[in-house]
């Protein structure tokens, strides 16, 4: 049972690559949940209406200052008491969404907040409505400096996804830990899991900072 078994490892393979694929896809629904909830949380607290930029204030602090795994089980779990009866994958791609909307909520908050005062003060002379003003002029001068905090979330994102295997979703971990008890065989399933999350996560993290960089140099923003 010790040492590593190269055989076995072939075998397992073709799950673990499915089993990627279902990760990758997580990752991604989550994170496409989470961008535009954060915009709309982020939104939300510049409002003129005070309730509403409270209560979503709080709304964003209770989610920050909680954790993820409490998420994915109070949605899954305690939302059929309340008639929220969602599949595995519906319920974990809107934990996660929400999870990280909350964070890229700061995130969007920051680079609005950078905007020069005078390009608000432009817009409202030339009689641009608020979401004129937020589509045309604020939100692509806000996006740029936002950018590295919105690619380290998404890496973030892909490397919380085994949480979602507590409640049987078919992501990697969760494809690991069946791999190994049908087998009670752990340490090439985990070595692999280890290694596809490595491959994954070095070359994007890679990627967002090139980008990162070539959208501030386009905007002139470095040289």
């Amino acid at each position: 049972m010790t040492g590593w078994k190269w055989d076995f490892t072939w075998e397992i393979l073709p799950r673990l690559v499915v089993a990627t694929g279902n990760t990758l896809l997580a990752a991604g629904g989550g994170y496409a949940v989470a961008l535009v909830l954060g915009l709309v949380f982020a939104l939300a607290q510049r409002t003129p209406l005070r309730a509403l930029t409270m209560v979503t204030r709080e709304l964003v602090e209770f989610i920050r200052s909680t954790p993820l795994l409490l998420q994915i089980f109070f949605i899954y779990y305690v939302g059929p008491q309340f008639g929220l009866r969602l599949s595995p994958w519906i319920a974990g791609l809107m934990a996660i969404g929400l999870h990280y909307a909350a964070y890229l909520s700061e995130v969007y908050r920051g680079g609005i907040e950078g905007v020069p005062k005078g390009q608000w003060e432009a817009a409202k002379a030339i009689n641009l409505s608020t979401v004129q003003t937020y589509r045309r002029i604020v939100i692509p001068q806000a996006l740029p400096p936002a950018l590295a905090g919105m690619g380290n979330y998404l890496v973030g994102i892909f490397k919380d996804t085994p949480m979602l295997s507590v409640i049987g979703v078919g992501e990697l971990m969760h494809t690991a830990n069946s791999i190994g008890a049908e087998n009670y065989r752990y340490l090439e399933p985990y070595t692999m899991v280890g290694l596809i999350f490595l491959a994954i996560s070095l070359p994007t993290a890679w990627f967002i900072r090139q980008f990162e960089t070539a959208v501030r140099r386009k905007l002139g923003l470095i040289k």
